[in-house]
């Protein structure tokens, strides 16, 4: 959903933000170019500094020259907010090291006391980064408090469970910002929108209307640098147990009573809730998992996962999850969702189709053939933007129908530019908005989803894995979850 705070002009409020993982991947890739960008657009306020921390000993100009590698044409300026400190995350004392220089950088800079932990870090060190922070006094402050904190969330939910204990014994529910960054990108948040904001959407948003709903997230790259991570953890809980589950959650919810955060958040829940639970066999008949071979993407041959560095060779760790869910309520009772997530499929995409259902009697059929179904189609990435498709006559005398696409997208020209996603919830943590995050209750709804599936995969072993060749659209068993119920999977380019 949109940021509550409907003025974009309005400054974050005066703050340090305090970033451990600070040479990390993903502060290179995403954090820096994400505050740079808040900075350039006057989003940051003045009084304001991005304080770096991790194992690598630097000092704070060879830190800034690091930052500076990350950004397009960084600024001086910018660069001056920037300030490091080697920490290990298991000392104690280089706590009580950063709280000493903190305190003399927020004296000078003015930043009020308001801190913005963001955790960038190994989930192993969540436990005791947070009992180093109240122990060295870092969370005493006068200003706000706020925790940052990546997935994955837990390994399943006892571990989710025991991390929130540890957090919740330093910061308070409302003060930790669980960070999922699809929730961050425009078209995500422009579900809801859609759906509530156009009458022609919300009366047939319903099981009497819709045939089934699609939630595509296909990726054509590998395990890159993190098959370490990935190896252990797999599709399933990488990219269904979060992403997707939103999505579907934000798909099927119904209207909050107030446009207000935690109003939304209830009824994402309520979602959660009520997902289908499925144990044993239903799992075998309701989930395809597979697993990469070689094949060919982007016209190169590509090695299989048990060949990437880092993976076991005997790996029976899931790249591939399609499967079949049921949200038991009343509005969406007896409609199939249907989820599915790669690694080095054919094409990287995330979109979202919804298929209406088939004109029960047609005066057309006979003189034209079968006409396809009305879609609508959220598409996230790479190109973003919303498709109609309608049944239409095609010019000439003989009656002839096809299916054309209702388009608004940037190719359009009236369609959307859209800013990074960690810009939008780096901006959304600083000015206190949670809407955007995942609530403690909605991350153990889906791993209670979850865990009885993950049990069941490793209880199968490579027992019913399914193998594909890179550069395919993954196992040919996920079609049959579609086409049991007359349905197809969506390719993203025509009806």
């Amino acid at each position: 959903m949109e940021s509550l705070n409907t003025s974009a002009q309005i400054n974050a409020p005066q703050a340090a933000i305090l970033l451990f993982g600070a040479t990390g991947d993903l502060a290179r890739r995403k954090l820096y170019p994400a505050l740079y960008q808040l900075y350039r657009q006057k989003k940051l306020h003045p009084s304001f500094f991005v304080f770096g921390m991790a194992r690598r000993p630097m000092d704070d100009e060879t830190y800034r020259a690091l930052v500076a590698e990350s950004l397009e044409n960084p600024d001086e300026q910018f660069l001056r907010h920037c300030y490091y400190q080697s920490l290990d995350v298991e000392r104690l004392e280089d706590y009580e090291r950063l709280q000493r220089r903190l305190l003399d950088l927020e004296a000078s800079a003015g930043t009020a006391g308001n801190r913005l932990f963001y955790l960038s870090i190994a989930p192993d060190h969540f436990e005791p980064l947070a009992h180093h922070l109240k122990e060295s006094g870092l969370v005493e402050t006068a200003g706000f408090r706020r925790l940052v904190i990546e997935k994955p969330f837990g390994y399943d939910l006892p571990s989710a469970e025991k991390l929130n204990r540890a957090l919740c014994q330093v910061f308070q529910e409302s003060e930790i910002f669980r960070i999922d960054h699809y929730l961050g990108k425009t078209m995500v948040q422009n579900i809801e929108v859609i759906r509530f904001a156009n009458s022609i959407f919300e009366p047939i948003w319903n099981n009497r209307y819709i045939a089934g709903i699609q939630v595509t997230a296909s990726e054509s790259i590998g395990v890159e640098e993190r098959a370490g991570y990935y190896d252990r953890f797999g599709a399933l809980r990488d990219m269904v147990q979060n992403h997707l589950l939103q999505m579907v959650a934000m798909v099927a919810m119904e209207p909050p009573s107030r446009l207000e955060t935690e109003a939304i958040r209830d009824e994402k829940v309520k979602v959660l809730n009520a997902l289908r639970v499925l144990s044993g066999a239903e799992i075998d008949h309701a989930l395809v998992r597979g697993q990469y071979v070689r094949g060919i993407v982007d016209g190169e041959i590509r090695r299989a996962y048990r060949e990437e560095d880092g993976v076991d060779p005997r790996s029976t760790t899931e790249t591939y999850v399609a499967a079949k869910i049921y949200v038991d309520n009343f509005r969406f009772a007896h409609v199939p969702f249907f989820v599915r997530t790669g690694k080095r499929l054919r094409q990287k995409i995330t979109e979202i189709v919804v298929q209406f259902k088939d004109v029960p009697w047609n005066l057309y059929v006979k003189k034209s053939g079968r006409l396809e179904p009305n879609r609508l189609i959220i598409r996230i990435q790479p190109d973003e933007g919303i498709h109609l498709w309608l049944n239409t006559k095609q010019g000439g005398d003989r009656l002839r129908i096809a299916p054309v696409d209702m388009e608004v997208s940037r190719f359009t020209g009236i369609g959307f530019n859209s800013p990074e996603a960690y810009e939008l919830l780096l901006y959304d943590a600083l000015i206190g908005d949670s809407t955007n995050f995942t609530r403690w209750d909605e991350v153990a709804a889906s791993w209670a989803w979850i865990d009885p599936i993950a049990k069941r995969f490793k209880e199968k072993g490579e027992d019913g894995l399914k193998f594909y060749p890179a550069g395919s659209m993954g196992p040919e068993l996920a079609d049959l979850l579609l086409s049991k119920e007359g349905l197809h999977w969506w390719e993203g380019t025509q009806a």
